[in-house]
């Protein structure tokens, strides 16, 4: 019978007194065995890895490669005329914002143009979502220009706005499959915009790979450390920096982007500083296209039920500013800040500067991080909308390399959009066949369109990009909502969204996730422990502080703990323990202590041998309970400092005559217990499967204890 050592064994109380039995009787429970061999698993895990079969290749490519899945089942019919509409009403948006979004992030024009047009293509190959749209995020873009601008700085280029060298940018590039002897004058002829967009492109590179690594070591479980209310406090803050990068376009001011801790404040000590410096044509510019792009968008929101396809007014905004600032010569004549030259068609692949990784390569951890974190979450979310089902670490390859091969291609850092993808999926988009159409419409504008931006003042991308932050600052709309519902929640919502604005996206991030992290550990350090009541005619225990009549059980106390028992909480489970029974056994035994030696004094002084009654009324002082029922439930796990807080309560309450029974412990805290030797020969620490067997069981033992005490 050597198995008896590790049954586990709960007591009960038989109904009625039988004087010829005993009082309870137990009930065993073998655990299942469990293979703790870790050779045997590597060994097994290394053969269903490393094993190769026809059938096995077969799975892992179309697994690898979604598109070889979904594409042979393509329903022409029913699904071509959707996917073609959405594509080309996100292709119609998507070219205005992939503009705007290259000054976010420090680049040009002609680049956020190839970034979304190859993050379309890639993602239609490896993406298992089929509405999500994968391209610029404003915030990504803003962390990306963050370090563009200060590896610039080091670089020793200058910071102000110089002309634009697209034509020697593309000599540069050209040259690169020269002699190594042309190699200085490839770093003499790569101008500022050319450096701009070798260290996007670096930094994009290492978080393809971070994402990748990520999807390939499956650890996707980082992103459950990115709470609801915390990715949506981050995109907050980061809402401000990207306003704050954009007002001097606003303005027309010529001053230098702000970076590192606190570079909001100093962009707007900036800004104040040179107000007066204000073009007056790029303000009023501005103000038109405020006019125009708020209502319109507020127009779509509302009929948007309505409205087959939203009005694509940025396009339109575009379009008529180009004009206007081509026919007036707003340039030459007011001095406005123009788009300059954007070149047609491809220029050639180029690697990565390897010599810059080590300075880029720590920041590329929060942007690769945010990237896969939003597309997962915005993957699962329109998969469970629409009834199908994504795979995770599927979507971080995806992503991983709409960064990587992209970066040979002069684009920076992608990820999913919340508002092209909603605009894709209420347009009708079926599958990733709608990313291909957005594609080619970028493709046409590559090809053929671009030139004819290069009146466009920077003033009206600027405007774009600050109307498309709306959403984001619209959550202040939902605080109340969200206090109402969860107040820790709200509080890291507002921690990490001033975080993020007023010390560093990156900082902003971090702080709201050691935050996060810190509001668990304080819910666990000063949990909720209530004692408990009877529920008439059933066999429910609750909490007494929570529900009206409840009723207790004569000489018994039953408490409950609702966290992990761990080194943390260890002192708040003792302490609210003697709080609410109201009685600290230490105290007690020094109290009674203290008697005894207060009583044996008074011996040797009386002669007579008479003891004082107030001593022995104090010695003998009823607690006014024997037993006390610690409900484990919410305990979901013990380490060493909550076993031996354990033992140490029942060792303490039991020299003052109070036993201490356990009751609903989980499979895990039996088997912590048991190994922690909490139980001992000639000890009645017992296990309940429920309070009301343990308190049956007190209720029979004190009964059993009083008859033979009568007896």
């Amino acid at each position: 019978m050597a198995e008896l050592n590790n049954v586990h064994s709960v007591t009960e109380v038989p109904e009625g007194d039988d004087a010829k039995r005993s009082f309870h009787h137990r009930i065993f429970l073998e655990p299942q065995e469990k293979k703790r061999s870790m050779k045997a698993l590597v060994v097994k895990q290394a053969k269903k890895t490393c094993s190769c079969t026809p059938a096995k290749v077969k799975d892992y490519v179309f697994s690898f490669f979604p598109v070889l899945q979904w594409l042979p089942k393509y329903k022409l019919r029913e699904y071509l005329l959707g996917d073609i509409m959405s594509g080309v009403i996100v292709g119609v948006l998507l070219v205005p914002q992939s503009i705007a979004y290259s000054l976010l992030a420090g680049q040009e024009p002609i680049y956020g143009l190839y970034t979304s047009f190859f993050a379309g293509i890639i993602y239609f190959i490896f993406g298992t979502s089929r509405h999500i749209s994968v391209g610029i995020f404003g915030v990504i873009c803003l962390m990306v220009g963050q370090v563009v601008d200060r590896e610039i700085q080091r670089a020793g280029y200058d910071l102000e706005p110089a002309a634009h060298s697209v034509l020697i940018d593309t000599a540069t590039y050209a040259n690169t499959t020269i002699s190594p002897v042309n190699q200085t004058l490839q770093k003499l002829l790569c101008d500022k915009s050319c450096y701009a967009i070798t260290v996007g492109a670096t930094m994009t590179f290492i978080a393809g790979v971070y994402q990748v690594a990520m999807g390939f070591f499956q650890v996707g479980f980082v992103s459950v450390y990115l709470s609801d209310s915390l990715l949506s406090g981050f995109v907050t803050g980061a809402s401000f920096t990207i306003l704050t990068s954009q007002a001097k376009y606003l303005l027309g001011l010529d001053i230098p982007r702000s970076s590192g801790i606190g570079s909001l404040v100093a962009t707007w000590i900036n800004i104040f500083r040179n107000i007066h410096k204000t073009n007056i044509c790029d303000l009023i510019t501005s103000f038109l296209c405020f006019l125009v792009l708020i209502p319109t968008k507020e127009l779509n929101e509302h009929f948007k039920s309505r409205l087959k396809a939203p009005i694509p007014v940025e396009l339109v905004v575009i379009v008529a500013a180009t004009l206007a600032s081509h026919f007036g010569k707003l340039r030459e004549t007011y001095g406005s800040s123009v788009a300059g030259h954007i070149p047609t068609g491809f220029l050639p692949p180029r690697p990565p500067d390897w010599n810059l990784i080590p300075n880029v390569a720590l920041d590329a951890i929060p942007i690769a991080i945010i990237g896969f974190a939003i597309t997962v979450s915005l993957s699962e979310m329109f998969a469970k909308k629409h009834g199908y089902s994504v795979k995770a670490n599927q979507e971080m390859y995806a992503i991983g390399f709409c960064n990587i091969i992209p970066s040979f291609f002069h684009c920076f850092t992608t990820s999913a959009a919340l508002a092209k993808t909603l605009v894709k999926e209420s347009t009708g988009c079926r599958t990733q066949i709608s990313s291909m159409v957005t594609s080619l419409v970028i493709l046409l504008v590559l090809l053929v369109i671009a030139p004819l931006f290069y009146s466009l003042q920077k003033c009206v991308l600027a405007v774009i990009t600050i109307v498309n932050l709306r959403g984001a600052l619209r959550k202040f709309r939902d605080l109340p909502k969200m206090w109402h519902l969860s107040r820790v929640d709200t509080v890291i919502w507002l921690v990490t969204m001033a975080a993020s604005a007023l010390i560093s996206t990156e900082i902003g991030l971090l702080v709201g996730v050691c935050f996060s992290m810190l509001c668990v550990i304080f819910r666990t350090q000063r949990p909720e422990a209530p004692l408990l009541g009877w529920v008439a005619e059933s066999e429910t225990y609750e909490s007494l502080s929570a529900y009206k009549n409840l009723q207790t059980k004569p000489g018994i106390v039953v408490f409950r703990f609702e966290a992990p028992l761990y080194y943390i909480n260890k002192e708040c489970f003792k302490s609210t323990l003697y709080k609410q029974t109201r009685v600290n056994p230490v105290w007690v035994k020094a109290a009674k202590k203290k008697a005894a030696k207060r009583m044996l004094r008074e011996k040797e002084v009386d002669s007579g041998g008479n003891e004082t009654s107030t001593s022995m009324d104090f010695v003998s002082e009823p607690l006014g309970f024997h037993t006390i029922v610690i409900d484990c439930c919410a305990v979901q796990f013990l380490d060493t400092a909550g076993i031996r807080t354990l033992k140490e309560v029942c060792k303490d309450y039991k020299e003052i005559g109070v036993q201490v029974l356990l009751a609903q412990c989980n499979p895990s805290v039996r088997s912590s217990l048991i190994r922690g030797e909490f139980f001992k020969e000639g000890e009645d620490h017992l296990l309940f499967h429920s309070v009301h067997q343990a308190v049956d069981f007190a209720l029979g033992l004190q009964g059993h204890t009083g008859t033979s005490a009568s007896k």
